[in-house]
């Protein structure tokens, strides 16, 4: 009978696992399984003799939802053409919804009757067959209605504003709210799903807005990327080597630093500071020290020598002035006689 039944009613399907569950082992799902009861709506129809039979056998064939025209929503803007969408394609008939919620609750009665039966105790083979049979199917079944019913989800969040909110975690919550709606849904009461799911799927929308104003009450402030990390210690340490270049260089152009003609000749080619700076004069970048060499008739080791003296006058200046005035003297006095 569970052959008949699951060759009737897509277990072709199955094996491409709507319910996400390809990659977990047989017995990770089991151990899911048991983990949790199992609700139903329950039906007369479940415990009268032959109910698998009347139910999945001898019932009529439900329609598959064609989903192609909503696939297009999901995917890049530009990357698929969109598909016009036929209303017979999309929502399933009374006498459809009737069958196919039997089905999907009957499977879910029979995970549950087993659930009952072995409680603590580890399943037997047959009873671990059974749970994953039904179970399986259960998904199935909910997968096909959910697919059936998609553009409820559209169709509601037409009617709301969304202000600063994403669409896409409207649509998102929308989804949440209309699978909800599937597993309490029950069909005996003679109303179409539709009727039911939409002020589900409203009420989930109310939700999500209330949530998302109690969020911008409470963080006022838009997220912006570029706050995430503040930059203030390289700012700070940038002005402060500008600070520091600027200083360096009001003592070369006012020669505080008793540099002689060749230092302060060599400090300006190789630095780019100096009495052709202060009459505007600049060259496009800095020369070598062979360069400078070439210019005053100096070897490149004999530019270099006269670079790190006057670069030590300068630094030993920078120390000076920051010395109480007192102190100065002294200071100059002793760096006179380590720079010679």
């Amino acid at each position: 009978m569970e052959e008949r039944m699951t060759s009737r009613n897509g277990s072709e399907d199955l094996a491409s696992d709507p319910a996400g569950h390809a990659g977990v082992s047989e017995q990770a799902l089991l151990n899911e399984i048991l983990g949790t009861p199992i609700e139903y709506v329950d039906s007369e129809e479940f415990r009268r003799a032959g109910a698998e039979r009347r139910i999945f056998d001898e019932a009529p064939t439900v329609r598959r939802a064609d989903v192609a025209w909503y696939r297009p929503l999901m995917d890049p803007i530009g990357t698929t053409s969109r598909q016009p969408k036929r209303r017979d394609s999309i929502v399933l008939t009374a006498a459809e919804e009737r069958v196919i919620f039997l089905q999907y609750n009957y499977a879910r009665f029979r995970v549950r009757r087993v659930q009952d039966r072995v409680k603590s105790r580890r399943p037997g083979p047959r009873q671990r067959e059974t749970l994953l049979l039904w179970y399986r199917i259960a998904q199935h079944l909910r997968h096909r209605i959910a697919e059936a019913n998609l553009a409820l989800v559209l169709a509601m969040s037409k009617r709301i504003r969304l202000g600063d909110m994403e669409f896409s975690d409207l649509i998102s919550e929308g989804n949440m709210a209309l699978m909800r709606s599937i597993d309490k849904f029950d069909v005996g009461r003679g109303f179409k799903f539709s009727t039911y799911a939409c002020r589900a799927i409203l009420k989930g929308f109310s939700r999500h807005g209330s949530k998302h104003l109690r969020y911008r009450q409470r963080f006022g402030a838009t997220y912006d990327p570029e706050f995430e990390r503040s930059n203030y210690p390289e700012e700070r340490r940038r002005e402060e080597l500008l600070d520091s270049a600027d200083e360096v260089k009001q003592f070369v152009l006012q020669n505080q630093a008793d540099l002689t003609e060749v230092e302060r000749e060599v400090i300006h080619h190789r630095f780019r500071i100096g009495p052709g700076e202060a009459a505007g004069l600049r060259h496009e970048r800095p020369r070598t020290l062979a360069q400078v060499g070439k210019m005053i008739g100096l070897t490149k080791e004999r530019v270099r020598q006269i670079q790190n003296k006057a670069l030590g006058k300068l630094r030993l200046a920078v120390e000076e002035s920051s010395l109480p005035s007192a102190e100065r003297p002294a200071f100059r006095k002793g760096w006179r006689k380590s720079v010679g």
